[in-house]
């Protein structure tokens, strides 16, 4: 029977930066390509959701009887989201390890996407959306940190392309995606197209992709004051670079007290 070794570390540890390893890249062998298909796969889910929504918003905004002003809420709710949990995934990949915290990320992204699609209010979508965009932070961040870590350094070059290609072409055809949706069914399934998506990745990622032998979790105290302190800062900071606009920047106080709030907490 094996064991989980756990190593007491301070909760300031720093995070070494993923580099190539030979010793798991030899191990992992042919089932690489697969893992990275699963990789992209999950990755292009994240990033083609956040512009195949954006076509379908006035149809959303009349459909939930919302304003533009209102329903903007379901691309801000997302992003404010996606920006907390973010510097927060090398964290959650060392507690927990790579592969669960990829795999309870890309389910619990699949969840909420369905969740979105079955919202009957404003209320409901945006608390799913807010969802969406936690598990949809590690699908970029611990998704190319894993490629350096299961490829060669011969062949870097290449995966690292084709990952970008993907994350590149994604955005593109989200809008003509939207579109097309929305046109020819309702804005719902901008949601349910993804679960198909989540399901595939999942079955990739949990299958072909394990985490180092003998590495050892992190179970240090967790510094519960900087994630609290980095969520109201980069929260607030990302509201007022996302209303402010809208809200015509400093003459509003909510705007002012959020970028006061701001500054201190980050």
């Amino acid at each position: 029977m094996t064991t989980d070794v756990v190593e007491q570390a301070p909760a300031s540890a720093p995070v070494p930066a993923p580099v190539p390893d030979a010793g798991e890249a030899e191990r992992v062998g042919s089932t690489r390509w697969l893992i990275l298909l699963g990789l992209i796969t999950a990755a292009i889910m994240e990033v083609l959701d956040t512009t195949i929504v954006n076509v379908a918003l006035p149809q959303m905004a009349g459909n939930l009887g919302a304003t533009q002003q209102e329903i903007s809420w379901v691309a801000t709710g997302y992003i404010l989201s996606n920006v907390v949990v973010l510097p927060m995934t090398a964290f959650f990949t060392e507690r927990f390890g790579r592969r669960r915290y990829l795999t309870a990320s890309i389910i619990l992204f699949a969840v909420a996407s369905f969740l979105c699609g079955t919202s009957h209010s404003l209320v409901e979508l945006v608390v799913w959306r807010v969802l969406q965009g936690a598990g949809g932070a590690a699908l970029l961040s611990t998704a190319q940190a894993t490629i350096r870590q299961i490829f060669p350094l011969e062949q870097q070059g290449l995966v690292q392309a084709v990952f970008l290609l993907g994350i590149i072409v994604a955005p593109t055809l989200g809008p003509t995606l939207g579109g097309w949706i929305t046109d020819n069914y309702t804005w719902n399934w901008c949601f349910f197209i993804n679960v198909p998506i989540a399901i595939a990745a999942t079955f990739l990622v949990t299958t072909f992709l394990h985490d180092p032998p003998g590495r050892r979790r992190r179970a240090g105290k967790v510094d519960w004051l900087g994630i609290t302190l980095l969520t109201v800062g980069l929260g607030s900071l990302q509201y007022v670079l996302e209303e402010g606009n809208q809200d015509d920047w400093f003459n509003s106080g909510t705007i002012v007290r959020l970028a006061i709030l701001a500054g201190p907490a980050c």
